[in-house]
C-alpha cells in the first residue's frame, strides 16, 4: 500500500507560518506561558500545578485535526528545574477545558516517561509508564481509537507503550504542551525536529525478538520495539544478538537488552549479516553512496576496517565457511539469482550454481562439506544442497532435501550440525518479501516429516541468517505485530 501521509516538518521562521493554529494557557495558571519559535524548534514556557487528576493546568500550542495523526519531537528541558515532575508533553485533547479527555506522552523532569490519559470529561487521569527513562525523542500516535506513545533516542528504534483506547469525538486539539508542576513557577523545554504526520500510510509493525528453547519447547520474548527489527545472529560467547534496523547493525545484549549501534560508516545495511566462529569478523550486505544495490562487505566485529568483497551488485551475504576463509552469497547476474562464493581476502567471485530459476540463502554445514540453500528450481520453494565447491556442470551435484506442501526458505544449522531449522511460508507463497500469518519454523527430519516448532506472524526479516545459540539449544527469530 502506498503512503498517503501529509508530513509537516516544523521549521517556520515565524510562529504565524507554522501549522499550529493557536496557543495559550489551559486551566488555572497564575503565571502565563509563552511559545517562542526558533530555527527548527519551539521553546515552550509554561506554568500550572499539574496535568493529572480530574483537572489540568498547563500551557498548550495546538492545531485542530481529524483522523489519524503522529507527532514526533526531540525534547530538552532548560535548566535544572525546581520540580522533578515538570512535564514536557505531546498531547491530543478533546477540547481546551481543564477537565477535557486527553492522551499525551509526558516526559518528566526526572526522566520518567508515560502515556497519560483521561477517558471521560472530569474523570481521573491514568497512565501507562514506559520502560524508557530520560529519552531524547518522544512520539504520540493516533490510529483510529488507539493511542500509542514511543520513547528513545534519535537514530534508534523507539520503544512503544500502549495501545490505549480513547473514544474522541470529532475534531481534536493536537500539539505541544508544558507544565511546571508548581503554579508559582514557570519551566521551559525546547521541542526540536518536530514532525507531524496526518493521514493513512504504509503498514506499520512492532517487532518481537523471540527465542525458541529446545529443552522447554517454548518461546520467550527478549526484546520488543516499534518498527521493523530483523535477522538476529547469536554472538559466539552467547551474550548478545546482532540485529539490523533502520539501515544499521546493532548489538542487543541479552541481559538488560538495549540496542548498541555498531559503527560501520556510511552504509545502509540489510538483513544479511553474520559473525565468524571466533567472533572476530562480521560480514554484512549493504548499499552505499557508491552503489544503490546491495554489495557484500567484511569488517572487524567492532565495525572497523570495512572491506568490499563483491564489486558486482546486487549481492547478498548469507554464510561463512567454518574456517572463515570463504563467504557464500547470492548474486543477481544476467537476470538470474544464483549462488556464489568469494575468498575473505578478496578476489574474483566463483559461481556455485547455474540451473535454478532463483537460488537463495546459502549456508555452509558446520563440517564445511555442503552448502544448503533454497530454490524454486522444482516449481516450488524447497531446500537443496550442493558440495561446498559447487554444483558442477548444470548443477548435476545438486540434491533436493525438502518436497512437501510448505514453501521453504533459509536453512540454518546448529553449531554441532545435528539440527537444521528452516523458515516455511504457507503453500503457494511466491516469494519471501512479505509478512503474513501462518508462518512456521520447522525442524528438518530425515523421514520427511519435518516438525513444526512454532507458527506466528512473520516473513521477511524473521530469520534470514543463522541465529543459533553457541550451545545449539536455542535459536532466535523475529515475530511481527501489525499495528
Amino acid at each position: 500500500m502506498n503512503a498517503i501521509f501529509v508530513t509537516i516538518l516544523l521549521s517556520a521562521a515565524a510562529f504565524a507560518q507554522a501549522p499550529f493554529e493557536g496557543s495559550g494557557d489551559v486551566g488555572e495558571t497564575p503565571k502565563s506561558g509563552v511559545v517562542v519559535p526558533g530555527t527548527g524548534s519551539f521553546k515552550l514556557t509554561g506554568g500550572g500545578a499539574n496535568v493529572w487528576g480530574k483537572s489540568d493546568a498547563f500551557f498548550f500550542t495546538w492545531k485542530k485535526i481529524t483522523g489519524d495523526i503522529t507527532i514526533t519531537a526531540d525534547v530538552a528541558f532548560e535548566g535544572t528545574g525546581k520540580n522533578a515532575h515538570r512535564k514536557a508533553m505531546l498531547m491530543l485533547r478533546q477540547d481546551l477545558m481543564p477537565d477535557s479527555p486527553y492522551a499525551d506522552i509526558a516526559l518528566h523532569g526526572d526522566g520518567l516517561t508515560s502515556l497519560q490519559y483521561r477517558e471521560s470529561k472530569g474523570g481521573d487521569t491514568k497512565e501507562h509508564r514506559s520502560t524508557i527513562t530520560k529519552p531524547t525523542r518522544i512520539r504520540i500516535e493516533r490510529r483510529g481509537n488507539q493511542i500509542r506513545v514511543y520513547a528513545g533516542q534519535p537514530n534508534q528504534p523507539l520503544t512503544a507503550t500502549g495501545p490505549q483506547i480513547m473514544e474522541f469525538n470529532g475534531p481534536i486539539y493536537a500539539g505541544l504542551a508544558m507544565c511546571s508542576h508548581d503554579a508559582a513557577e514557570l519551566e521551559t523545554a525546547v521541542f526540536s525536529n518536530v514532525r507531524i504526520e496526518q493521514g493513512v500510510g504504509q503498514q506499520q509493525y512492532r517487532s518481537h525478538i523471540t527465542v525458541y528453547d529446545f529443552k522447554t519447547r517454548k518461546t520467550r520474548e527478549v526484546y520488543a520495539a516499534d518498527g521493523v527489527v530483523e535477522a538476529p545472529n547469536w554472538s559466539r560467547d552467547g551474550k548478545f544478538l546482532i540485529v539490523n534496523t533502520g539501515g544499521s547493525l546493532f548489538k542487543l545484549p541479552l541481559q538488560g537488552p538495549k540496542l548498541e549501534k555498531i559503527e560501520l560508516g556510511d552504509y545502509r545495511c540489510n538483513n544479511d549479516h553474520d559473525i565468524t566462529r571466533d567472533g572476530r569478523r562480521i560480514a554484512f550486505s549493504a548499499s552505499s553512496p557508491t552503489s544503490r544495490a546491495s554489495q557484500v562487505y567484511v569488517a572487524d566485529s567492532n565495525g572497523a576496517n570495512v572491506k568490499l568483497l563483491t564489486p558486482a551488485a546486487p549481492s547478498y551475504f548469507h554464510g561463512w565457511s567454518p574456517d572463515a576463509q570463504w563467504l557464500a552469497f547470492v548474486g543477481q547476474r544476467d537476470g538470474k539469482f544464483e549462488l556464489y562464493r568469494v575468498p575473505v581476502t578478496g578476489g574474483p567471485e566463483e559461481r556455485l550454481t547455474s540451473k535454478g530459476a532463483y537460488d537463495d540463502g546459502p549456508e555452509y554445514t558446520p563440517d564445511g562439506k555442503w552448502i544448503y540453500f533454497n530454490s524454486n528450481r522444482s516449481g516450488t520453494w524447497d531446500i537443496w544442497r550442493i558440495p561446498s565447491s559447487g554444483g558442477g556442470l548444470d548443477d548435476v551435484k545438486a540434491e533436493r532435501i525438502t518436497s512437501d506442501e510448505w514453501e521453504d526458505w533459509f536453512p540454518h544449522f546448529s553449531p554441532n550440525g545435528k539440527r537444521m531449522v528452516m523458515l516455511s511460508f504457507p503453500t503457494g507463497t511466491s516469494g519471501h518479501n512479505g509478512k503474513m500469518p501462518g508462518m512456521a519454523l520447522r525442524l528438518f527430519k530425515k523421514d520427511g516429516k519435518h516438525e513444526v516448532l512454532t507458527t506466528f506472524f512473520g516473513g521477511q526479516g524473521t530469520m534470514n541468517v543463522n541465529s543459533w545459540s553457541p550451545d545449539g539449544k536455542q535459536f532466535a527469530f523475529v515475530v511481527y505485530e501489525p499495528r
